[in-house]
Formats: structure tokens, C-alpha cells, sequence
């Protein structure tokens, strides 16, 4: 059986995370994706460590390989005119192109979204960036916490009276832009290539994707409940961020537990469970109430494997609050194929990684159909496919419009 997005060719011309991520969702699930990097140092996080011994030194970052399996690698100056016209010819016989440079960074190089629609207007273009590609924050600089600080959720994470809580989640680069940007560009192709029912238009559009809008939406049953009753939510006072006594990670003997007892009936049972009956009707009181303190010392009463097996006898929502490394060995992680591992060249054992999260029954995702490309690994491959002759090949290296294979060179590391 086919992959479900074969015959989708994607341009991904974007950096880091949010664009990487992205095209990693559509690559695993068999869509073609070139990724369009300079031709100086490439994507950053290609030198982000830790790296893996025997690979490629540009394709050895465990970051980079995390997000660029079943992808190919080219490298284009488009600050020269030849490298311009290289990207435009792939355009061409391309469905989508990413990017994640600030508003009109491709514009003032003569290759954004109206340049390329004449080259194909059936292209999607889709433009992750901080805060789109209108309004006054267009052209800020920023990055995840930003976004998070400036739509109110930064704000609302953490105890009341206490300081904001970043998470180790980057919400806004993924939940905020790369699946936003996945769900625009499946719907744009949707929308061009139409169904029986209803003919496409066979015209691409442009995607602008803002993260912090992204972010912004994850907040939507807060807002909902502040356009109604016009009470400005609060860090801590959020039912389900901390306000509730039914619903909070709590300390046991050795370790955490995380309650999530918000039905009512989930509550009854932890309570009988507990043999504490007469905590049921003070179920949605707050912390810092006399019940609050009872639920605390009953917590603390129990070992994180005692609350596991009460747990497994009473339907209450409890859970254990796990160590990284104990949710990666978990029987949750390994039935659900959450880690594989990806053949990468010169690699010992292979590259453990984190698997597809969405699975679909017929056409399942694909992790280990390439491995993560080398710097400008397929520049010459890419050339002769979109119809270049070997001189006119040969040219464009002598001018410097392309580039292939590079070394790292004693590459300072990013993120290091």
C-alpha cells in the first residue's frame, strides 16, 4: 500500500524547528521534501549537539536528524541571479514551498509568493513566522517564549503568586506553527486539487501562518469563558491549570502523581477509593482550603507504585508523573511505536528517535525511508532531475549558484 501523501513535492526552505517539523509530518507519510538550504552553513540546527559518532560530520546533529529524516538536501545562493532562476525552475515542478524568514525576506530577494505564482500558480506557499505576515508585530524578531508571553499564555502557566512556567514543550514553534502550517497546506492542496464532488480551483494560495496566532487559539475555552462573563483569568486560577483540588499533580512518598479527576464520578471514585467519602462534595474547591491540605497528606500517605496499583483498581484518572527516560521505556511508548529507530549512515546501531503520532489504519507513515541528508547531499541529483544538462550543471557550481557536499570544518556548534 502507498503512502498517503506520495506524489506531494514539498520546497522547504525553512530553518529550526517550526518548519522542520512540519515537513517532517508530511515527509513521513511519503511526501517528497527537498530541503533548499544556502550555500554556506545550511539549516543551524544541522550544528546543534549532541552529535552521533561516524555520521556524516554535517548530518551527525541528534537535533537536526530528528527533524529531517525522509528528507533531500540542495544547496542554492539566492542572492545570485542563477541561483534565483534554479529555485524558480524547481518551483515550477513543485505543489508546495515553506519558509519561516521574517515577512519579505524572499520578496526583496525577487523570489516571494507573487514571483513564484507566475513561475506555477498551483504552488502553495506557506510562511511561518512569529506574528504573520500583517498587522505591527510583522517584521519583530522572536521566538517561542515570546509568542507565548504576548498572547496571555506565558502569563496564565504557573501558580498564583508565583513567576510564569516555561514549558520544555515549545508550544508555539509546534503547536502554534508546524501543525498549523500542516493543516494550511493540506487544506490549500485540498481546496486546488479538488474531489469527485467538488472540482478543485487548480490554483495554489499563500499560507501565513503566524505562531503566535497558533498559540493564541490554544487558549480558546479561556477566552470563551472571558467574552462571557468579562472576568480576566488569572495564573493559578484557571480550572484546568491549578484552581482545582480535583485537578493537579500532587507529591506522594516518592515521586508525583497527576489527579484528573474533573467528572464527577472519577472524583467519587478516588475518594471511596481513599475511603474519605465526605471530600466528594468539596471536590472543586481551591488549594490553600482545609480540603486541599487533607488531599495533600493523603497523597503524600502512598508510594508512587502503592498509587499506581489504587489507580489500577479504582477509574479515577490518576496517573504517575514520570522521568523523561521512564516515559521513553514505557509500555504506553513502546505499544504505541513512539520510538524506532532511523538507519543512518556511519551510525553504529542506529539513531533512536520519536516516532509518527498520528496512525492511520491503511496508509500508515513511513519513519526510516531515507535518512537525514547530508549538507547539499543531492544538489547535482535535484539538478538533473528538474532537467539541467551536465554543463549547464557544471556552471552553476563554477559561479557559485549552487553547492554541494560540505564538511563542518571545525563549525563552531549551535546550541552547544
Amino acid at each position: 500500500m502507498g503512502l498517503a501523501l506520495a506524489g506531494v513535492r514539498v520546497l522547504d526552505l525553512s530553518r529550526l524547528l517550526p518548519g522542520g517539523f512540519c515537513s517532517l509530518l508530511l515527509a513521513d507519510f511519503g511526501a517528497e521534501v527537498l530541503k533548499v538550504e544556502d550555500t554556506g552553513q545550511g539549516d543551524y540546527i544541522r550544528w546543534a549537539p549532541p552529535y552521533y559518532e561516524g555520521a556524516e560530520d554535517t548530518a551527525k546533529s541528534s537535533l537536526f536528524l530528528a527533524l529531517n529524516r525522509n528528507k533531500r538536501s540542495i544547496r542554492i545562493d539566492l542572492k545570485s541571479e542563477a541561483g534565483r532562476e534554479v529555485l524558480l525552475r524547481l518551483v515550477g515542478e513543485y505543489d508546495v514551498v515553506l519558509e519561516s524568514f521574517r515577512p519579505g525576506v524572499l520578496d526583496r530577494l525577487g523570489v516571494g509568493y507573487e514571483r513564484m505564482r507566475t513561475a506555477n500558480p498551483g504552488i502553495v506557499y506557506c510562511a511561518i513566522s512569529g506574528y504573520g505576515q500583517t498587522g505591527p508585530k510583522r517584521d519583530a524578531s522572536g521566538h517561542d517564549m515570546n509568542y507565548l508571553g504576548l498572547v496571555g499564555l506565558l502569563g496564565l502557566s504557573g501558580e498564583a503568586g508565583g513567576p510564569p512556567v516555561q514549558s520544555e514543550g515549545q508550544i508555539a514553534d509546534l503547536g502554534g506553527g508546524a501543525l498549523m502550517a500542516a493543516f494550511g497546506i493540506m487544506a490549500a492542496l485540498r481546496e486546488r486539487d479538488g474531489s469527485p464532488a467538488h472540482p478543485g480551483s487548480g490554483e495554489g494560495q499563500l499560507v501565513d501562518v503566524s505562531m503566535a496566532d497558533g498559540a493564541l487559539s490554544w487558549l480558546a475555552m479561556v477566552a470563551a469563558r472571558y467574552f462571557a462573563d468579562g472576568v480576566v483569568p488569572k495564573r493559578g486560577e484557571q480550572m484546568l491549570a491549578g484552581a482545582l483540588i480535583c485537578y493537579r499533580p500532587y507529591e506522594c512518598a516518592d515521586g508525583w502523581m497527576t489527579l484528573g479527576a474533573l467528572e464527577p464520578k472519577f472524583w467519587q471514585a478516588w475518594c471511596r477509593g481513599v475511603g474519605r467519602e465526605e471530600l466528594i462534595e468539596r471536590q472543586f474547591e481551591q488549594p490553600g482550603s482545609d480540603a486541599h491540605a487533607q488531599v495533600v497528606e493523603i497523597f503524600k500517605s502512598r508510594t508512587r507504585s502503592e498509587w499506581e496499583r489504587f489507580a489500577a483498581e479504582h477509574d479515577c484518572c490518576l496517573e504517575p508523573l514520570l522521568d523523561f527516560d521512564e516515559a521513553l521505556a514505557s509500555a504506553l511508548v513502546r505499544e504505541r511505536e513512539m520510538v524506532v529507530e532511523l538507519h543512518q549512515p556511519g551510525v553504529d546501531g542506529g539513531v533512536r528517535q520519536l516516532g509518527i503520532p498520528v496512525k492511520l489504519a491503511r496508509t500508515p507513515g513511513e519513519h526510516d525511508r531515507l535518512p537525514g541528508p547530508a549538507l547539499g547531499e543531492h544538489t547535482e541529483a535535484m539538478l538533473r532531475a528538474a532537467g539541467y544538462g551536465e554543463q549547464e550543471i557544471a556552471t552553476l557550481f563554477e559561479q557559485g549558484a549552487v553547492a554541494g557536499p560540505a564538511r563542518a570544518a571545525n563549525r563552531p556548534p549551535f546550541l552547544g
